[in-house]
C-alpha cells in the first residue's frame, strides 16, 4: 500500500501544479478577482480560485489508483476501499457537496446560511457514512454515551470544524500550512494504524496542499502567478481534516503509548481556539458572530508588528509545537490535564498579544 499512497500524493503534486497555472490564466482572462475590501490586507489583482483544483485532483488520483490496481488484479487495494466503502461514498459525497456551494460563493457570493446548510447536510452524511464520536476517550470524564447524544454532538463539531478552516484562511499559506501539518500528522498515525485508505486521503489531501501553497505564498501578483484558496478550497481542506481528525479521534488505542485521540486534536487546536475566541467576541459585543471582522489571531499579529509572512510561520510552529508538546505529555499526563495546559497557554498567548497590540498603540500615539 505504501507506492499506493505516494503515488496518489505524487499525482495530486503534480496535477494541482499544471491546473493552477491554467486557472490563473483563466481568472486573469475573465477579471475574477478577490475584491479588495476595508478587512483584506492583500493588494493588487489576486484570484480566489486555488480550491477548483482541490476537489476534481483528490477524487481523480485516488479513483485512478483505484482503477489501475484492478487493471493490474492487485485485490490488497481493492479489499481496502471496500472495507472503508460507505466511509469513502460519504465523504466524497459530502466534497461534491462543498465543492458546488465553494465554487458559487467564489463566483457570484451567497449567503452564510446557505453555507451552513449544506454544511449540516454533509455533516449528516458523514455521520450516516461512519464518521461520530461515540467515546471521547475520558476528556471531561465521559466515555462512551448514548447515540441520541453522540450524533447531534457529531453534527455540531463537524460544521464547526469546517469553519474552522474556512475562517483561519486570512493571510497567505496560513490555512494551507496549518492543514499540511494536520495532513502530515493524520496520515503517518493512520498508517501506523493499518487504516491505509485514511492515510490515502491524508496524503492526497498534503499533495493538492503543497502547489498550491507555493503559489499563494511565493508567487507574485504583478507577475499573475499568485492565488488564494477561496471558499471552494477552504470548505473542501474543511470537510477532508474534519472526516481525518474525528475518524482518528474515534480510534481506540495508541501508538507506541502517545494517546491517538491527543494526535486527532493537538493539529486542530489553533483554528479552533481562534474561531471560539472571535465568536465570544462577537456576541460579547453585541455583533453577529458570522459576520467578519478582524480580531483573529493573524489580525492580533499583524497589529502586535509582526509581518505577513512572520505571522503565518509563528501560528505554524504554534500549531506544530501543540501537537508535540502533546503528544509528549500524553506518555506521562491524562487527557483532561492536556486539554487544560492547552487552555492556559493559549490564554496567555492571546494576553500577551493584547498586551503588546495595546502598547505599541500607546507608543504610535505618543
Amino acid at each position: 500500500m505504501i507506492f499506493n499512497i505516494v503515488g496518489v500524493f505524487l499525482s495530486c503534486i503534480f496535477f494541482t501544479g499544471v491546473l493552477i497555472p491554467q486557472i490563473l490564466l483563466i481568472a486573469f482572462r475573465r477579471k475574477l478577482f478577490d475584491d479588495i475590501d476595508e478587512r483584506k490586507i492583500h493588494q493588487g489583482t489576486i484570484p480566489r480560485l486555488g480550491g477548483f483544483a482541490f476537489q476534481p485532483v483528490i477524487m481523480f488520483s485516488i479513483i485512478g489508483a483505484l482503477g489501475i490496481n484492478i487493471y493490474l488484479n492487485n485485490a490488497e487495494m481493492l479489499d481496502f476501499f471496500i472495507r472503508d466503502a460507505v466511509l469513502i461514498i460519504a465523504t466524497f459525497c459530502s466534497l461534491q457537496l462543498l465543492y458546488l456551494i465553494g465554487i458559487a460563493d467564489d463566483l457570484v457570493g451567497i449567503k452564510y446560511r446557505a453555507k451552513f446548510v449544506a454544511q449540516v447536510i454533509c455533516a449528516l452524511m458523514l455521520l450516516a457514512g461512519g464518521v461520530c464520536f461515540n467515546d471521547l476517550h475520558g476528556i471531561f470524564g465521559i466515555y462512551n454515551w448514548p447515540d441520541w447524544i453522540a450524533y447531534p454532538f457529531t453534527v455540531v463539531v463537524m460544521v464547526f470544524l469546517i469553519n474552522a478552516i474556512n475562517l483561519i484562511d486570512g493571510i497567505d499559506g496560513l490555512a494551507s500550512g496549518l492543514s499540511s501539518i494536520a495532513c502530515i500528522i493524520y496520515a503517518v498515525a493512520f498508517y501506523l494504524l493499518g487504516e491505509y485508505i485514511l492515510s490515502m486521503l491524508a496524503m492526497a489531501t498534503l499533495g493538492v496542499l503543497i502547489p498550491f501553497y507555493y503559489f499563494n505564498v511565493f508567487g507574485n501578483a504583478d507577475k499573475h502567478s499568485k492565488i488564494f484558496m477561496g471558499d471552494t478550497g477552504t470548505l473542501t481542506i474543511g470537510v477532508l481534516l474534519s472526516v481525518l481528525g474525528t475518524k482518528l479521534f474515534s480510534y481506540d488505542g495508541d501508538i507506541e503509548g502517545i494517546d491517538v485521540a491527543v494526535v486527532a486534536f493537538s493539529p486542530l487546536l489553533v483554528p479552533c481556539f481562534d474561531v471560539v475566541r472571535v465568536y465570544m467576541y462577537r456576541i460579547r459585543h453585541g455583533m453577529n458572530p458570522f459576520n467578519p471582522d478582524k480580531n483573529h489571531i493573524h489580525h492580533r499579529l499583524l497589529a502586535a508588528g509582526f509581518s505577513q509572512r512572520t505571522a503565518m510561520v509563528t501560528i505554524v510552529l504554534t500549531s506544530l509545537l501543540f501537537t508535540c508538546v502533546n503528544a509528549l505529555l500524553s506518555l506521562k499526563v491524562n487527557i483532561n490535564m492536556i486539554v487544560i495546559i492547552d487552555i492556559v497557554v493559549w490564554l496567555g498567548l492571546m494576553y500577551y498579544l493584547v498586551f503588546r497590540t495595546r502598547r505599541l498603540r500607546r507608543a504610535a500615539a505618543n
